[in-house]
């Protein structure tokens, strides 16, 4: 990966190899590899300058190769240096034949344990600034705010992780402008989303409230102790390698429940050993069969 890097380094307009070198991108894209598994490709030479630059003169450092080697030893700094590379795209209803199956197909499956008086438990992976677990927390709730406060009342817990720290806090938060929440269908905006007057809003209490959002480095240990009815991680393993990929889906289905689902990116696709487990039910969404 270094020596690739090096051979297709393209440099930055106007820094000089003093500041920023060929060698110093090789190293970012180790570290950025061995902290959170992705790969940055040769190409994004420019992407991690621009990134990283600011964080290279608030250090005082002057260089990025002095830099690089606080990264080296500081765990805080580094994790800050990596949440700046990361790609934090989302919006809401994004693939949104996602939603239609989890509405279609899951959530009366849901509905019925619920009022059964069973747990469960639903997971965004990688969630970003929220659009996503927002999206499918509104679809689980539906339009009738009477049926939404019996789910609310029962035993259901929604997570969503993101290795990000600035993108959880903008999560938390929950406001959105008019543009993001262009996409939400009237029949969920209505009752789920405040309006602030100029098409922007804050999503509504109840949902905040039920959503709990959480640093987690999917490369690390994982605290959850109760399986998952349904896991959402999607477009994140584009970043990673094959084998990454495959380990990480067979550990997502090892944690959902037998008849639980998966939902993955419109690029990506299930390999490896969780195939065994794991059987295509619609475009990229897999249910485990055992």
């Amino acid at each position: 990966m270094k020596h690739e890097a090096i051979e297709q380094f393209v440099p930055f307009p106007g820094i000089s190899e003093f500041v920023y070198s060929a060698r110093d991108f090789a190293e970012v894209r180790e570290i950025v590899y061995e902290s959170s598994a992705n790969v940055l490709p040769p190409n994004k030479s420019t992407l991690v300058y621009s990134r990283l630059a600011p964080l290279v003169r608030a250090s005082g450092l002057g260089t990025f190769t002095a830099y690089i080697s606080k990264l080296k030893v500081d765990a805080a700094e580094r994790h800050k240096a990596v949440c700046a590379l990361t790609t934090n795209h989302t919006a809401f209803f994004r693939e949104d034949h996602h939603f239609d199956h989890f509405r279609e197909t899951v959530r009366p499956q849901i509905l019925r344990k619920l009022f059964a008086k069973q747990p469960v438990r639903m997971w965004s992976a990688g969630s970003s600034s929220g659009e996503e677990v927002f999206s499918l927390s509104m679809t689980l709730l539906g339009p009738d705010k009477g049926e939404a406060r019996r789910i609310l009342g029962s035993d259901i817990a929604v997570l969503a992780t993101d290795l990000a720290d600035h993108v959880l806090v903008k999560a938390k938060r929950g406001v959105y402008d008019a543009d993001a929440l262009g996409p939400v269908p009237a029949d969920l905006r209505s009752p789920w989303v405040r309006e602030n007057g100029d098409g922007g809003g804050t999503i509504a209490d109840p949902i905040r409230e039920l959503v709990r959002f959480k640093a987690l480095n999917l490369m690390g240990q994982w605290p959850m102790k109760k399986p998952f009815d349904v896991i959402f991680c999607r477009n994140v393993m584009i970043y990673f390698d094959q084998q990454t990929k495959d380990d990480l889906v067979a550990r997502f289905a090892d944690q959902l429940i037998p008849g639980g689902h998966l939902y993955i990116g419109h690029s990506e696709r299930v390999a490896g050993a969780a195939t065994s487990q794991l059987e295509l039910v619609g475009k990229t969404i897999y249910r485990k069969t055992r």
